[in-house]
């Protein structure tokens, strides 16, 4: 820990009904910070380090950093009030002049997206690592979870590998209902 300052990282990115829940933390205690779908979605683009086709608008707001000699530096998130996260952003700007050091108040979320694009670090303030709800059993549940799914599809796989399909009791074409049987033929006309 360096002047109050706790280093974490982004565990994961989970959808909710109302935007996304971004899970926070380090090996002693996970946080979460609830954030819009887009800014959800570009973290988690940023995490997995896919590229989109188009740029988004952390993607431009990269590219005007790197166009004004600008880079992110780091991000602290500084302060909890009334359950609402606050955080700075941090930019180092080089040119002929120097170097300039730019503290920029910023939404965590938007600061998240933009620190894992630039690879920059991430802090959040001691008090606030203190005060924040350890949701770590949380993200423990949600990784079974997710785990589990990954392998139903697989189960259910194996169990349509070993079913015939030809057994009548599995639906052979012979039993089919949806198979147009032919018509029966006429009987044969009685003799007067």
């Amino acid at each position: 820990m360096k002047n109050g300052l706790v280093p974490i990282q982004v565990h994961t990115v989970v959808p909710t009904p109302r935007g996304c829940a971004v899970f926070l933390g380090n090996d002693e205690k996970t946080f979460v910070i609830f954030v819009d779908s887009a800014v959800g979605q570009a973290i988690l683009l940023h995490m997995k380090g896919v590229s989109t086709e188009r740029p988004l608008t952390h993607d431009l707001i990269g590219h005007i950093f790197t166009g004004f000699g600008l880079k992110a530096e780091r991000v602290i998130i500084n302060d909890l009030k009334e359950d609402t996260y606050f955080a700075r952003l941090f930019l180092r700007q080089q040119n002929e002049l120097g170097t300039k050091l730019v503290e920029i108040d910023a939404r965590p979320s938007d600061s998240l997206a933009i620190a894992l694009q630039a690879k920059a670090p991430i802090f959040v303030a001691k008090h606030v690592f203190d005060e924040a709800q350890d949701r770590s059993d949380d993200l423990q549940k949600i990784s079974e979870s997710l785990a589990k799914e990954m392998l139903a599809p697989e189960e259910e796989e194996e169990s349509a590998e070993d079913e015939d399909p030809l057994d009548p009791e599995e639906g052979s074409p012979s039993k089919n209902p949806d198979v147009d049987e032919p018509p029966p033929e006429d009987p044969p006309s009685a003799k007067a």
